[in-house]
C-alpha cells in the first residue's frame, strides 16, 4: 500500500513538472524568433545586447521565461506569460490580474531595461524575459478566452495523440515540421523593407488586440475531441510561420527603441 501511495506521489509530481516545463511557441518558435528578430537589430542594439548577454544571442535566451517556471521563486510571473479579456471588448476596460498579465509584463520589461538606475542582473533577467514575453504574445491562444484556458481544455487528437487546441499552435505543427530554428528563421518569407516596417508599427496593445482576433478564428478551426493531422498543418503552418516572423520583427523594434 505504501508503495502505491509513494508511486501516485511521484507520478503526480511528475506530471505537474511536465506541466510547469511545457514550453510557449516550443523550443524551436521561441529561438526561431530569437533568430529573426537578430536579423533586424541596429548596430548599437546588438552592441549593447551582447555586451548584456555577454555574447549570447537572443534565440538562446529565448526559452528563459519558461525555463524558470520550475523553480516556485519565480511563480509570481505565471500570470505574465498571457492575457485573457472577453472577446469584442477594450483590454484597457477589463479587469486586470492582480499579479500582472503578458501586456503589463513586456511594459515592466521595457521599463526596467530604460531605467538608468535598474541593476546590470535586473536588465539581464528582464531582457531574456521580454524575449519570451514578445514570441507568447503573437501565439494567439495567450490572448484566447479564460474559460478554458486558452484552448489548454479544448481536447483534441494530434496525430492520433491526445493533445489540446493550445498545445497544437504552442508546438506540435512546428515539431511535426521538422526544421530547426536556424531552418526556418532562414527560410522566412523575403519582405520587403516596407513590408517590414509595416509590421513593426503599433503598440504592444494594437498587437494584443491583432492576436485576439486570430483566436477568435482559431477556436473555430476545431471542435471538442477532433481528430486534427496533415489537413491541419496544411490549413495554418503558414499563420504559424507568419506570427513567428511578425514577432521576430517587433522584438526588434522594441529593442532598437530601447537600446537604439
Amino acid at each position: 500500500m505504501k508503495q502505491l501511495i509513494l508511486l501516485l506521489v511521484i507520478t503526480t509530481i511528475f506530471q505537474h513538472t511536465i506541466f510547469a516545463n511545457e514550453p510557449d511557441w516550443g523550443v524551436t518558435g521561441h529561438r526561431t524568433i530569437g533568430e529573426i528578430a537578430e536579423k533586424h537589430l541596429s548596430k548599437k542594439a546588438q552592441k549593447q545586447i551582447k555586451d548584456l548577454l555577454q555574447g549570447q544571442g537572443l534565440a538562446f535566451v529565448s526559452t528563459f521565461g519558461d525555463e524558470i517556471k520550475s523553480d516556485k521563486k519565480y511563480s509570481k510571473y505565471y500570470t505574465w506569460h498571457f492575457v485573457n479579456f472577453p472577446f469584442d471588448t477594450k483590454y484597457e476596460n477589463s479587469k486586470k490580474d492582480k499579479n500582472g498579465d503578458i501586456v503589463m509584463g513586456i511594459e515592466y520589461c521595457i521599463n526596467i531595461l530604460k531605467d538608468p538606475n535598474a541593476s546590470q542582473a535586473d536588465k539581464v533577467f528582464y531582457l531574456k524575459f521580454l524575449v519570451h514575453l514578445v514570441g507568447d504574445l503573437h501565439q494567439p491562444l495567450h490572448v484566447g478566452r479564460s474559460e478554458d484556458k486558452g484552448g489548454n481544455d479544448i481536447k483534441v487528437l494530434w496525430h492520433y495523440k491526445k493533445s489540446n487546441l493550445h498545445r497544437v499552435w504552442d508546438s506540435e505543427m512546428i515539431e511535426f515540421y521538422n526544421m530547426s530554428y536556424t531552418e526556418l528563421s532562414s527560410n522566412r518569407k523575403k519582405l520587403s523593407n516596407a513590408q517590414v516596417e509595416s509590421i513593426a508599427q503599433g503598440s504592444v496593445l494594437d498587437w494584443t488586440y491583432e492576436s485576439q482576433a486570430l483566436a477568435k478564428k482559431i477556436y473555430k478551426s476545431a471542435k471538442q475531441d477532433e481528430k486534427l493531422s496533415y489537413r491541419y498543418s496544411y490549413d495554418h503552418l503558414d499563420l504559424v510561420r507568419s506570427q513567428l516572423q511578425k514577432s521576430g520583427i517587433r522584438l526588434a523594434k522594441i529593442l532598437n527603441e530601447v537600446f537604439g
